[in-house]
């Protein structure tokens, strides 16, 4: 590692800069609106209804950053950033932004949260309505699709036949893992809101036959039983320790004898400064959740051996919440 200079100190305490001015921009939806077709400051006022001077000074900064191209006193979101960032576009993150403009207020806690005194998270973005929810899903759909194949071929789930995914959202890595191994069925278990987008992205996948849709709450609820391999996909970073015992515990009874688990998400090194995204998303943990962080390989173990299972081994490491564990229940 090299030493920190100057520089490195000032561009970590300025950071936040770009990212204010561009989560601004899509807390105004300009990227939709700039979308079809150049407009000028007055156009863009009228839309949204805005303070000419600051409007002026935010469109001129996004132009500087190359989020939207500036001709003749007009503005225009170019394609290759409207395709992610205009609300209208099929792979827009839009919602995602959205999210991460509701958690910079969050963030902006984390010195008192760590000196111990309570912050009220009221004020941060929040998904309201089914809408919202459906955008938001769509747009982790969307970042999900290109590492899905790859996972589900590190996980070889050709031995196989039923696969449980836990908390399987809009069904992205079951739509991967039935793509992979066209003898395995499926079932899906999410909260009841999330099961009817599911069941419209599996129909359009045409693996809906091949797939069980159950609602539920795995927190509550016993999840359904019969299945050899149980996929739990970016969940145990919301959870303490005891919400994954407890967790693994309801995987384990939902297997069959020899069934498998198998948990992708970040697994930090023992000083927990590896991966650098692991160590960050536990700040993301500790403002947004009441006991969730990043674990290390060791306490998923451990975990997973109070809850019964046995074999348990780090399938792959990872740097993008891409690390893999699996176990074997006797």
């Amino acid at each position: 590692m090299r030493p920190i200079d100057l520089q490195d100190v000032l561009d970590l305490a300025r950071g936040f800069m770009e990212s204010r001015v561009f989560l601004s921009a899509a807390e105004l939806d300009l990227f939709t609106l700039l979308t079809p077709a150049p407009l000028s400051i007055r156009e863009v006022e009228d839309r949204i209804g805005a303070d000419s001077r600051g409007l002026t000074i935010l469109l001129d900064a996004l132009s500087a950053m190359g989020l939207l191209e500036k001709r003749e006193e007009a503005y225009q979101c170019s394609p290759s950033v409207s395709r992610f960032l205009s609300a209208n576009a099929p792979d827009s993150v839009f919602p995602m932004v959205l999210h991460m403009a509701g958690l910079w207020r969050r963030w902006s806690g984390l010195t008192s949260i760590v000196r111990g005194i309570p912050v009220s998270n009221k004020g941060t973005a929040s998904l309201r309505n089914v809408a919202e929810l459906r955008a938001f899903i769509g747009a982790m759909d969307v970042i999900a699709k290109p590492l899905a194949p790859r996972i589900v071929a590190d996980v070889h789930p050709g031995p196989s036949r039923h696969l449980l995914d836990v908390g399987g959202a809009s069904g992205t890595y079951t739509i991967a893992f039935l793509q992979a191994a066209p003898e395995v069925k499926a079932t899906l278990f999410d909260k009841p809101e999330v099961i009817e987008i599911a069941r419209q992205r599996l129909a359009k996948a045409g693996v809906l036959d091949r797939v069980t849709l159950v609602p539920g709450d795995f927190y509550r609820d016993q999840l359904p039983p019969g299945n050899d391999l149980a996929f739990l996909s970016a969940i145990i970073h919301q959870n303490s320790a005891d919400q994954n015992v407890s967790l693994f515990r309801n995987v384990f009874r939902s297997l069959d004898r020899g069934g498998r688990v198998v948990i992708r998400d970040h697994v930090m090194d023992p000083d927990r400064t590896r991966p650098k995204e692991g160590a960050l998303f536990a700040v993301n943990m500790l403002v947004s959740t009441a006991g969730g962080r990043t674990y290390t390989y060791d306490e998923i173990k451990g975990w997973l051996e109070q809850a019964g299972f046995i074999k348990v081994r780090l399938l792959q490491k990872g740097e993008h919440m891409d690390a893999l564990v699996e176990a074997f229940k006797p």
